[in-house]
């Protein structure tokens, strides 16, 4: 009897030894309106395998893709109110709530992506103020490639434009539409496929990865390689949430994080030309703009400049004028 006794109490004091550590394991929930197998979210994926080893799988992110969870529009307010411990939203559908969020689709603005570093690090202090008092904080941010013209027909001037179904995702595509004479369509990126299968749209501007991601071969015919802007993602956290976590867990996600952005800006510089040759492979023409819809868009930039700078106000004029002499 009192072996048997012996022998109980030392498989519960073995129990009670590893409760600790089950009870320490966090799991997180990080939400994405994108594909499984688009760049964004295989570098995301990374970065969650990179914690999980870093931490010794204390502490586990699960990524829910193509807007499985919430959509685009939903993960920065799941993120806000704890809903999500952590998201990824394209920055600039949030341009309604400040112009600040929307400076890297001010046209012409940034084009390459050494330009678009430069306007990230101009930009960051005031968007990490502007989302922290939201209970936000930012882990990090990584590029799409540059922005061109998806249509179902040839496109020489901006005239050509006129009575389009334009897919807009932010202030910026929306107006655009506006100046060009189109019919401007609010479509975010996990509903596209069905929006061109369906004729809602017939033409779009996004980056290689999106049209080849919605397989825009099927309905589309041209894609021009303008390189208006290069438009970036935010992996965001809830700060609550990062700060109840103990200190060696807090640096290893930070960490991950500077490592998730290296690697993201790299991906993407290499893969917008793969996006292209893809495309083209499938049936698009991919085609540089004429000098003519060039000299229209050079137009339409300067307007949507102006208007960006009129509503961002001081704030947005120091951060394009510390761009500037970077």
């Amino acid at each position: 009897m009192m072996y048997r006794t012996k022998m109980l109490l030392a498989a519960c004091a073995g129990l009670l030894a590893l409760m600790p550590s089950v009870s320490a394991q966090t799991k997180w929930n990080l939400p994405s309106a994108y594909p499984i197998d688009n760049p964004h979210l295989e570098n995301i994926v990374a970065f969650t395998k990179d914690v999980e080893t870093a931490t010794g799988g204390k502490l586990q992110i699960a990524v829910h893709a193509g807007a499985s969870l919430f959509k685009g529009p939903e993960i920065k307010r799941a993120v806000a109110t704890g809903q999500a411990h952590t998201g990824e939203i394209l920055i600039s559908i949030l341009e309604n709530e400040s112009p600040i969020f929307g400076i890297d689709v001010v046209p012409f603005l940034a084009t390459s992506f050494p330009e678009a570093k430069k306007l990230w690090l101009a930009s960051k202090p005031l968007i990490e103020q502007k989302l922290a008092a939201q209970g936000i904080m930012v882990l990090f941010t990584v590029p799409w490639g540059p922005q061109g013209i998806y249509a179902k027909k040839e496109i020489n001037t901006i005239d050509d434009m006129k009575g389009l179904k334009w897919r807009a995702y932010n202030v910026g595509t929306a107006r655009i539409g506006e100046l060009v004479g189109a019919q401007a369509v609010t479509v975010q990126a996990a509903e596209l496929p069905q929006a061109l299968a369906t004729g809602v749209v017939n033409a779009f501007m996004s980056s290689g990865a999106t049209g080849y991601d919605s397989k825009v071969w099927e309905t589309l015919t041209h894609f021009y390689d303008t390189r208006a802007w290069i438009p970036r993602n935010i992996t965001m956290v809830n700060k609550a949430a990062f700060d109840a976590l103990d200190k060696p867990t807090q640096a290893a996600v930070l960490k991950a994080a500077v490592t998730a952005e290296e690697r993201g800006w790299k991906l993407w510089e290499s893969k917008t030309e793969w996006y292209h040759e893809e495309i083209a492979k499938k049936g698009m023409k991919v085609l540089k703009p004429s000098p003519a819809l060039t000299a229209g868009f050079q137009k339409v930039g300067e307007q949507l400049t102006a208007d960006w700078l009129k509503r961002a106000g001081a704030e947005g004029q120091a951060v394009v004028d510390a761009y500037k002499k970077m």
